[in-house]
C-alpha cells in the first residue's frame, strides 16, 4: 500500500500542475472524458488514503457518446459518413427490383414501393426520404441501409437446408427463384391445395371430393379418374409440393389409409412432373414432397409424435391479413369472405386438408426465407 501511495501521488500532483496532460484530465484532441480522482482507505492504518481515478465515469461517458442510429429522434443522414450515403442512394435509385430484392427486408412488397416511388418522385437525395416509401419505417430503414453497406455473401450451389423434410433435394437456387408454388394435400376422400406467389398472397385455395378414395378396392381407373379431375382444376406454378405424411408402417391398422396415401401420392409425381426432363441435371424437378411433421414443428402444432389441427392458426393468419399492415400471408377478399366461417371449432374436422395445403405453404417460404438469411 505504501508502494501504491508513493508512486501514485507524484502522478496526481503533475495532473494538478501540468494542465490537460495530466492523468486525470481530458486530452487536448482526445476522446477519453474527464476523471475525477477518487480515493481508497488504506487497510493497514485506516488513516492514509490512495487517490485512484473513478473509472464509472469513464463507463457512464464513454456509454453515453454511443447513441444507437435507429433511434426516432435522430436524422437518418446524421447516422453516416457521405460516402456511405453515396452507397445507399446509389443502390436505391439505380437497383432493379430483383436486385433490391437481395436486401434484407426488401424482398416482397418493399422492392416493388421502391421502384414505385423513385418512378414517381424521382430518385431519393437523403436517406430521411426514404422513410416516405410505404412499409418502411425508421427502424427498418436503418436495417436496410446496414444491410447494403455490410452485404451478406450467399453460396447460391449449397443444398437447401430443408433437406431433413424436402424430398428430392434440390439447389436452393431453384426454390429462391421460383415466383410461386401450389401447396397439395391429401386427405381420405378430398385433395386441397393453395396457391401462394412468393410475396405471400394466396391466388386460389380449394379442394375437391374424390368420391372412389377409399371405396373398396384400390381400383387403379378409379383413382385415376378423382385425381384427374384434380389436375384439370390445379394453376400453374414453379413448384408443386406435396404433403409426406407420417404414419408410420408399424401400425398395421393403418395400412390401408397408408397404401391410399401413396398411392395418390405417386399419382401425383407421376402426373404433375413434366415428360423426359428427370435427367436434365440442369432442370430442377417441378414436384416435391415435404414432410408434414416439419409443417406441425414450425407452427407448434405437434403433441409428442401426432399433429394437432392447424384450424386455430389458419383463423388467425386470415384475422391478421384484415388487421394488421404486414401479415404472414394476404388473402384477397374473395377468400376471405369464402372461407370466414369454414374452420370453427365444432366444424369436427372439416376443412383439415384445406387448412394444411395452406400451413405447408406458408411453412415452405418461412423455413425458406430462414435458411436462407
Amino acid at each position: 500500500m505504501w508502494l501504491a501511495r508513493r508512486f501514485l501521488s507524484p502522478v496526481v500532483q503533475r495532473s494538478q500542475y501540468v494542465g490537460q496532460s495530466g492523468l486525470f484530465h481530458r486530452p487536448r484532441h482526445g476522446c477519453l472524458p474527464k476523471l475525477e480522482p477518487r480515493y481508497l482507505q488504506c487497510t493497514s492504518c485506516w488513516q492514509s488514503r490512495v487517490p485512484v481515478a473513478g473509472f464509472e465515469t469513464l463507463n457512464a461517458s464513454i456509454t453515453s457518446t454511443s447513441e444507437p442510429c435507429d433511434e426516432a429522434n435522430r436524422s437518418l443522414d446524421a447516422c453516416y459518413t457521405s460516402d456511405q450515403k453515396d452507397t445507399i442512394l446509389q443502390m436505391l435509385n439505380n437497383a432493379s427490383p430483383s436486385e433490391l430484392a437481395g436486401v434484407k427486408l426488401l424482398r416482397g412488397r418493399k422492392s416493388v414501393n421502391i421502384v414505385e416511388y423513385r418512378t414517381k418522385n424521382g430518385p431519393f437525395k437523403t436517406l430521411e426520404s426514404v422513410v416516405n416509401v410505404p412499409l418502411l419505417k425508421h427502424k427498418s430503414a436503418v436495417t436496410v441501409f446496414n444491410s447494403i453497406l455490410n452485404p451478406v455473401k450467399r453460396e447460391r450451389n449449397v443444398k437447401i437446408q430443408l433437406a431433413k423434410f424436402i424430398r428430392p433435394e434440390v439447389d436452393r437456387s431453384w426454390l429462391e427463384e421460383a415466383n410461386a408454388i401450389v401447396s397439395i394435400v391429401c386427405g381420405t376422400n378430398k385433395i386441397a391445395w393453395a396457391h401462394v406467389d412468393r410475396e405471400m398472397k394466396v391466388w386460389d385455395w380449394q379442394e375437391l371430393e374424390c368420391p372412389h378414395f377409399l371405396k373398396g378396392t384400390y381400383l387403379a381407373s378409379a383413382y385415376l379418374n378423382d385425381v384427374s379431375a384434380v389436375l384439370k382444376l390445379l394453376p400453374s406454378a414453379d413448384f408443386y409440393i406435396i404433403e409426406k405424411s407420417s404414419i408410420s408402417v408399424q401400425n398395421t391398422g393403418l395400412f390401408p389409409i397408408m397404401a391410399h396415401m401413396r398411392t395418390v401420392e405417386a399419382m401425383l409425381f407421376s402426373l404433375l412432373e413434366p415428360r423426359n426432363l428427370a435427367q436434365e441435371s440442369n432442370i430442377p424437378p417441378k414436384v416435391l414432397n415435404m414432410m408434414r411433421p416439419a409443417v406441425g414443428r414450425h407452427f407448434e402444432l405437434m403433441v409428442g409424435d401426432s399433429r394437432a389441427s392447424g384450424a386455430r392458426v389458419v383463423r388467425q393468419l386470415m384475422s391478421d391479413s384484415v388487421t394488421k399492415e404486414i401479415p404472414r400471408i394476404n388473402f384477397p377478399p374473395n377468400l376471405l369472405m369464402k372461407y370466414r366461417n369454414a374452420f370453427q371449432m365444432n366444424s369436427k374436422g372439416e376443412g383439415e386438408e384445406l387448412c394444411n395445403a395452406l400451413l405447408q405453404a406458408v411453412a415452405f417460404y418461412e423455413l425458406l426465407s430462414k435458411s436462407s438469411a
